[in-house]
């Protein structure tokens, strides 16, 4: 079958035919994969920059961790049906560690990834613990499916930024990961939520299909100057990042009222400078999130199934995987938006 794998540490690629996955043991099922979508951290892979080495022991792997398809093989004792249309929680948790026992999971210290340190979804198949499955509900079909893991990635640094009622919030960054931000942080009650990225035409147009009309382009002014003309002089009361850009951080917090939250979601390839003295004094809380919990993915599910086809804007490019590379270019060069590839 066809891959996209990581072959080796370095920039690129490799679109090769690989054997099918083995036949799924006790706890483990085969899926059909339809549909997986190129994540910012998997053009990262490609480009292989700074925050990725920890790939490098588990090389050669298939990349692709937002995927959906339906179950094609289940192995013994595993209750769950042939046919099943599933989305695939990408962590793949031990179980066994301190964390796990305490039931934080999230936290566990011997935590692969499927896509990252273990085979994901860009092929035709893919083997993975049935635990790891979520079902689909009838609302909601494969391509819509694919994008639970970064909404629920994204319901996630909501969730760490407390927003609440009548906020309002400012996004760092129109990517994916931003617009489902911007979403969620709507569906959190954000009196108005305010999206900035730089020179970044065909994802602001994606913004605005999903409603999402203040936006703020900071390569035709200062991030403070546009955020405080739209609220007329008043700092916001929650950032969120979505960036991977470090001085976006800085520029977040000249905006943000004292006593406010700013949430880290981006991976970084370098280290923030912060003005200490400043951020002390604004009593401003930094805060990090990064994966999910189960239960968030229960919540994004129920609120996609709501009105699944308001999310379907956020893709933009659909191409078959093995044209694939081309899809990484697009999403790389900022061309695209989310691109799909469907095996």
């Amino acid at each position: 079958m066809h891959a996209i794998r990581k072959l080796r540490p370095g920039f690129g690629l490799d679109s090769v035919d690989v054997p099918e996955p083995d036949t799924p043991g006790p706890g483990e099922v085969l899926v059909r994969v339809e549909n997986v979508g190129v994540c910012g951290s998997d053009v990262h892979i490609y480009e292989w920059t700074d925050g990725y080495d920890f790939m490098a022991p588990h090389l050669p792997a298939t990349l692709g961790h937002e995927f959906a398809g339906h179950v094609s093989a289940a192995g013994p004792n595993t209750e769950i049906a042939e046919g099943t249309r599933v989305a695939v929680v990408p962590t793949v948790f031990c179980g066994a560690c301190a964390s796990c026992r305490a039931g934080t999971p999230q936290t566990c210290t011997n935590r692969r990834a499927i896509g990252l340190t273990r085979d994901g979804g860009f092929a035709r198949s893919v083997r993975v613990p049935a635990r790891n499955l979520l079902r689909l509900p009838d609302a909601i079909d494969t391509e819509l499916g694919a994008l639970i893991e970064p909404l629920s990635v994204a319901a996630d640094a909501v969730l760490v930024g407390d927003v609440t009622i009548g906020d309002t919030v400012l996004v760092l960054g129109p990517g994916t990961i931003g617009q489902g931000i911007a979403l969620m942080a709507r569906a959190a009650g954000a009196g108005r939520v305010i999206v900035a990225g730089r020179a970044d035409g065909p994802r602001f147009d994606v913004l605005r299909k999903l409603g999402l009309t203040e936006i703020v382009d900071v390569g035709e002014a200062p991030l403070a100057e546009q955020v405080m003309a739209l609220t007329g002089g008043a700092p916001v009361d929650v950032v969120l990042e979505a960036t991977g850009h470090p001085p976006s951080i800085t520029e977040g917090l000249g905006v943000l009222k004292k006593g406010g939250v700013l949430v880290v979601a981006g991976i970084h390839p370098g280290p923030l400078t912060l003005p200490l003295t400043v951020f002390v004094r604004n009593r401003h809380q930094l805060r990090a999130s990064h994966s999910t919990e189960r239960r968030t993915w229960d919540r994004v599910v129920s609120l996609m199934a709501r009105d699944p086809e308001s999310f379907r804007p956020m893709i933009t490019h659909r191409l078959p995987l093995e044209r694939g590379i081309e899809g990484f270019e697009l999403a790389r060069q900022r061309v695209a938006s989310k691109v799909m590839l469907q095996p």
